[in-house]
This record gives structure tokens, sequence and C-alpha cells, in this order.
């Protein structure tokens, strides 16, 4: 895990993704997706780093924030704080748990709620 690179602002693990070796995540003036990605464009109108700082935060889904993972990530880091979401993944990955698997799902996809997939990212179980 590369702990220093955190999350993206749409709570995507940055850390554990296996593109940022390619990808300088979208706080980068390179980011592939600034001119069309719906979430960066809103988290710098808001004057916000990421979408778990924002007040509506879990009501929201904007662009990649109505697919579960980034969703189930920022309610989380909005929670807890993203200290606490960096120590859980990384407790996770220590344990076995894989971000990406094949492609871009691994053991975070496929939950029946995002309540679920947050207890999951809380407790590795």
């Amino acid at each position: 895990m590369k702990r220093e690179l955190g999350t993206a602002r749409c709570g995507l693990a940055c850390c554990l993704c296996s593109e940022n070796e390619r990808c300088g995540g979208c706080h980068a003036e390179e980011c592939k997706g600034k001119d069309w990605c719906e979430v960066r464009k809103c988290a710098i109108e808001k004057g916000v780093s990421h979408c778990f700082e924002c007040e509506n935060a879990e009501e929201c889904d904007k662009g990649i924030l109505a697919k579960q993972k980034p969703k189930a990530f920022t309610v989380f880091a909005k929670k807890f704080g993203e200290e606490f979401l960096l120590d859980c993944l990384e407790r996770n990955e220590n344990n076995g748990v894989v971000y990406h698997r094949s492609g871009i799902d691994g053991d975070y996809d496929g939950f029946e709620s995002i309540d679920a997939l947050v207890e999951f990212i809380k407790t590795g179980k």
C-alpha cells in the first residue's frame, strides 16, 4: 500500500490502485479526467479536496459517486475520517483483502448495500 497517495476526491483508494504507477491522481494537473470528471469539477467549485468534506456527501450521486465502491469509501471517510479509512484499508490489505483482483473488481465490490461495504471496510469481514 502506498499510503502517501491517500484517496481520490471521490473516495477511491489511490493508495491501493494498480493504476497508480501511471496515474497522478485527480489532484494532479495531468489528471486524465480533469476536463470531464463531475466529481472533480464539483469539489473544486465547492472548495473541498475530497467529497467526504462536503455536507451533502452521503446524498450525492454525481458521476462516479453513483457507484457503490466510491460512494461507500466516501461515506466511510465522512463518518470515521480519512486516516481511519487508510488504517482499515492497510489492515485489510495485510490480511489478504484485494482492492483490484481482476481489472477494477476486487474484494470491495459486489456488496448488497453501501452499509454492508462500510462494515466490511471497518472490520475486514
